[in-house]
């Protein structure tokens, strides 16, 4: 991941909230800025050699993420089927919150019987919606802030956020805005980053804080995390706070955590982990990331309450 020197005003902790509008504004152009110049391309290690925006290069992608991905959640016939009912996405209104490069949402686009996708950034809008051309699927995509959706209420069956939300200015301004405009008895899947023990003190804070000197520059845990974490901002929770968050909001139907098989070695990316972690069966490295929840993905399976129960 790119390493960022320095935070916006106020962003002190792992879970902090603007305190005022004009804080929140800061927040988000920062987040924006960020993301328009470092797109999800999962290109940090080896450059992508073909054409931007060709059908090589988002299979290239495709290629890189869902390889990770079935290391720590292996799929039955398609990458997170373990968490998607595909097949019950055919008579389903689908929005995606934070689309990135549309590796989900062309997952997501072949099934539902309705696509929305939305990011804050030109980027993502731009490249989703030239792969959705290239592979000629119906979807709509929107640049639009997900803390002020320009949506009806009751619209969508289906929400689907991985990796996206922790980095917005006000993380349960969306959440709001995903309960209004879910219909009663919908569900919404999220994946946030996890402060657990192992990711956030041990990888962080005593190999890359104190064996690798960082905390002696930043002073701060909080600042070290965030020096190695994507986006201008991203927040860390633990499973309680989270709970207790969209809690107000949702029913919790379930809560997991999942892990890449990277976050198991505190040493830089490179050939030398890989070929150290190539020795380290996938299963193992399931059960220390997701049973024992040593990893960073939360992720929460939420249901709107058929009555439409509105936000405390």
């Amino acid at each position: 991941m790119r390493m960022k020197d320095g935070l916006p005003s106020g962003f002190e902790r792992p879970t902090s909230l603007p305190e005022s509008d004009s804080k929140k504004k800061n927040w988000q152009s920062k987040n924006r800025t960020w993301w328009e110049k470092h797109p999800m391309r999962y290109d940090w290690k080896d450059e992508i050699q073909t054409d931007e925006f060709s059908k090589e290069f988002y299979l290239e992608i495709d290629k890189r993420f869902f390889l990770n991905v079935k290391k720590y959640m292996p799929p039955q016939e398609i990458p997170f089927d373990p968490l998607i009912n595909f097949d019950g996405l055919k008579n389903q209104d689908v929005l995606e919150i934070g689309v990135g490069n549309g590796s989900h949402a062309q997952l997501l686009a072949k099934h539902a019987k309705s696509y929305t996708g939305i990011d804050l950034t030109d980027y993502s809008v731009r490249s989703t919606s030239k792969r959705m051309a290239c592979f000629r699927l119906n979807a709509k995509i929107i640049r639009m802030d997900a803390e002020e959706m320009d949506f009806n209420d009751d619209m969508f069956d289906f929400i689907w956020s991985w990796g996206v939300i922790h980095h917005s200015s006000n993380t349960e301004k969306i959440l709001k805005e995903m309960q209004r405009v879910l219909k009663p008895g919908g569900t919404a899947i999220t994946m946030v980053y996890h402060r657990s023990i192992w990711n956030y003190y041990i990888m962080h804070g005593l190999f890359r804080g104190i064996i690798q000197g960082d905390l002696f520059k930043t002073r701060s845990l909080h600042k070290t995390v965030q020096r190695y974490t994507d986006g201008a901002i991203a927040r860390y929770y633990t499973s309680t706070e989270w709970r207790s968050l969209v809690s107000k909001y949702f029913d919790v139907k379930k809560i997991n955590v999942y892990g890449s098989k990277a976050e198991l070695m505190p040493l830089p990316g490179g050939h030398i982990k890989d070929s150290i972690l190539g020795f380290i069966p996938d299963n193992i490295s399931r059960f220390v990331t997701n049973q024992l929840r040593f990893g960073t993905f939360l992720v929460s399976i939420l249901e709107k309450n058929d009555d439409g129960k509105k936000p405390v």
